[in-house]
């Protein structure tokens, strides 16, 4: 199984940077989040085709897969481009297949959201019970786009299993209290539902909730991938642009050793986060234990390469002004969101077949 990518998808790659670099320069994501709105964006984004690549051809998208899906999620980080309401799309598109207009409609801007928690797991799902009409009360926090999405994918529990359900977002019912986050360029609310009005999706619930927990962890995980690409090549730039005692503070052993190991990190993340997008495209039965270890080191990794880059600019780095702190604060998102590395580390030991070890003596 393949860990990296192949030469068509490394041409997407390419071809989706030249776009970014000349749609989304820094001035320009600035203003969107500054505006706190990221319309402008994703407008000209759908409008190009990217947001339908790694979506099937018959629900409205592209075509590609989880590797795509992957390399678009790290291309959106390195330019610090608002992106909740793209993920949270791609998350829903699975649960959404009888229902190819709504995909349609939502990669074209009307963001559709998962209602997970934050810590997605396929059996820690929102507890909500239908009632008559396929009513549904309940508090879900921290849904990502939540405050963007025209409808909502809800994994409903009632007494014969899970099962999906689809809520209009702007429908009776819905109450949506947006959350302020540090990191400006995703965006999320908690989402309070009062008897509100459902439809039943015609999807295998159990299936489509294993697959969205591995698909938020690998697209996450390809986030903080991005976000850490880039704040290395903006220490090793500032490493050889600043000077001390007549020299580039990049010369510095200790400066040296701090970068090698957030590259080494990155290298790292880069082959685990296309190796468990290549586990998920091929129904490898230990697809989600492999996204899970993506979600746990990678994000983790990128956390702590957030702080080096902080501490390797120095003063200038924890400046407003300074474009440094779009990407550390998305990296310390990246680590938290849809649970932070413990509860994946949790999930990969639930899932490996441990055997009790020889007694002593």
């Amino acid at each position: 199984m393949q860990s990296g990518l192949t030469q068509e998808q490394e041409a997407y790659r390419e071809a989706l940077r030249g776009w970014l670099a000349g749609t989304a320069p820094p001035e320009a994501v600035r203003k969107w989040l500054d505006d706190g709105d990221a319309v402008p964006f994703e407008s000209q984004f759908a409008a190009s085709g990217w947001a339908g690549v790694g979506v099937p051809e018959d629900l409205g998208g592209e075509g590609g897969g989880l590797a795509e899906l992957a390399v678009t999620a790290g291309e959106l980080a390195r330019t610090a481009a608002p992106s909740a309401a793209w993920l949270a799309t791609v998350l829903a598109v699975p649960a959404l297949a009888s229902q190819p207009g709504l995909v349609t409609a939502a990669l074209g801007g009307g963001a559709a959201a998962w209602l997970i928690p934050a810590e997605v797991m396929p059996d820690a799902a929102p507890r909500l019970t239908p009632g008559a009409g396929g009513q549904l009360s309940g508090l879900v926090p921290r849904v990502l786009a939540g405050d963007r999405a025209a409808h909502l994918v809800v994994p409903a529990h009632t007494g014969s299993g899970p099962e999906l359900r689809l809520v209009d977002a702007r429908g009776p019912g819905v109450h949506v209290t947006p959350r302020h986050l540090l990191d400006r360029s995703r965006s999320a609310a908690d989402i309070v539902l009062d008897g509100a009005p459902s439809e039943l999706l015609s999807a295998d619930a159990t299936a489509v909730l294993r697959e969205a927990a591995a698909r938020a962890a690998l697209l996450v995980a390809a986030d903080s991938l991005g976000a850490t690409e880039r704040m290395l090549e903006m220490t090793v730039t500032y490493s050889q642009q600043r000077h001390q005692f007549g020299v580039p503070i990049g010369s510095f052993q200790a400066v040296k050793h701090a970068a090698a190991t957030i590259l080494v990190g990155v290298e790292a993340a880069r082959s685990i986060v296309y190796f468990a997008a290549a586990s998920a495209q091929a129904g490898d039965p230990q697809s989600l234990l492999h996204a899970a270890a993506a979600k746990a080191q990678v994000t983790a990794d990128g956390a702590a390469a957030a702080d080096s880059a902080l501490t390797l600019h120095g003063a200038i780095g924890y400046t407003w002004e300074h474009d440094l702190q779009l990407y550390f604060k998305r990296a310390k998102l990246d680590e938290q969101i849809y649970g932070p590395p413990a509860a994946w580390y949790d999930r990969i030991a639930d899932g490996l077949d441990l055997l009790p070890g020889p007694r002593a003596g």
